[in-house]
C-alpha cells in the first residue's frame, strides 16, 4: 500500500485540482459565464465570483468533491489506489477513516464523472472480452483502402484500432450488456462490476490475468475456467452465454 503522504498537503491537492479542472479556463458551473474574477478563498481552495450571475464558487464546486468533510488529498490518495493498484474499496475505508457506504458512493459518482456505465448488477455474473478490428479505412473510387494499424497480433487496444469489448451477463436479471472499453486490464474491470447489490458479487470468468485481483477482493467470488487447458465449462461456471452473445 502506497502511504497517504504521498499526495502532500491539502493545498498541493487544491492546486492539482484547480489545474486540472480549469485547464481551459475558469468558468462558472452555474451560468456557464467565463465572465470570473478571484474572490478569496474557501479553506485550501480558491473562490471565484462570477459576474454574469453574481454568484460565487470556489474549485470543489459542482465535482464530485464538493460538500465532503474527508480532505481532498486523502479522495484523491483513494482515486489512485482504486485505479492504479486495484485496492479494494474496504482497505481503502480504512485508510481513509470513512464508512463502506460513503467510500462506495465516492467512487460510484467519480465512475460517473468519467461516463463510466452504471450497471445495477444483482450476479451471478458472466464477464469476457473480445477484440473488434476497426478494419480498414477510406476506401475511395480505384483505390487502395488505409491501413489503420491491425498488424499487431494478439490482445489489441483502442490506441491500436483493436479496441476490447466487454461483455456482461447478469444472470440474475437477464441483463445483456455490450461494452466497449480503451483498455481490458484490472481497472477496467473492477470499474465495470463495482455497482452491485451482493456484498460478495459472484463472477465468472475466463483465465485472463486482468480478472485475477477479483479473487483476493472482498466484494468479489471469482470462479473461472481455462480455455487454454480446454475447459469450457464446469457446472454452472463459463462464459458461454458471453461468447455467444459476443459472436
Amino acid at each position: 500500500m502506497i502511504p497517504l503522504d504521498v499526495f502532500g498537503s491539502e493545498s498541493l491537492a487544491a492546486n492539482l485540482l484547480q489545474q486540472v479542472r480549469w485547464r481551459d479556463g475558469v468558468s462558472c458551473p452555474r451560468c456557464r459565464s467565463d465572465r470570473t474574477v478571484r474572490n478569496g478563498s474557501y479553506g485550501a481552495f480558491q473562490r471565484y465570483l462570477c459576474k454574469n450571475c453574481d454568484r460565487t464558487f470556489n474549485d470543489k464546486t459542482g465535482t464530485i468533491f464538493a460538500h465532503s468533510k474527508v480532505a481532498l488529498r486523502k479522495w484523491l490518495f483513494s482515486i489512485y489506489a482504486f485505479l492504479r493498484f486495484n485496492t479494494s474499496l474496504r482497505q481503502l475505508q480504512r485508510e481513509i477513516g470513512v464508512t463502506y457506504k460513503t467510500m462506495h458512493r465516492r467512487v460510484e459518482r467519480f465512475t460517473r464523472a468519467l461516463d463510466a456505465p452504471q450497471l445495477d448488477l444483482v450476479g451471478p455474473v458472466e464477464i469476457d472480452e473480445v477484440y473488434v478490428s476497426a478494419g480498414l479505412k477510406g476506401r475511395e473510387r480505384d483505390q487502395e483502402s488505409r491501413s489503420r494499424g491491425l498488424s499487431t497480433r494478439g490482445r489489441g487496444s483502442y490506441e491500436g484500432d483493436k479496441p476490447p469489448v466487454f461483455t456482461i451477463v447478469d444472470r440474475g436479471t437477464g441483463q445483456r450488456y455490450v461494452v466497449p472499453a480503451k483498455s481490458a486490464d484490472e481497472s477496467t474491470v473492477r470499474l465495470l462490476l463495482g455497482d452491485h447489490e451482493e456484498e460478495s458479487l459472484t463472477v465468472y470468468t475466463d483465465g485472463f490475468r486482468a480478472y485475477d485481483p477479483l479473487e483476493d477482493d472482498d466484494e468479489f467470488h471469482r470462479e473461472y475456467v481455462v480455455h487454454g487447458d480446454g475447459e469450457y465449462a464446469d457446472g454452472d461456471v463459463h462464459v458461454n452465454t458471453c461468447e455467444s452473445h459476443a459472436s
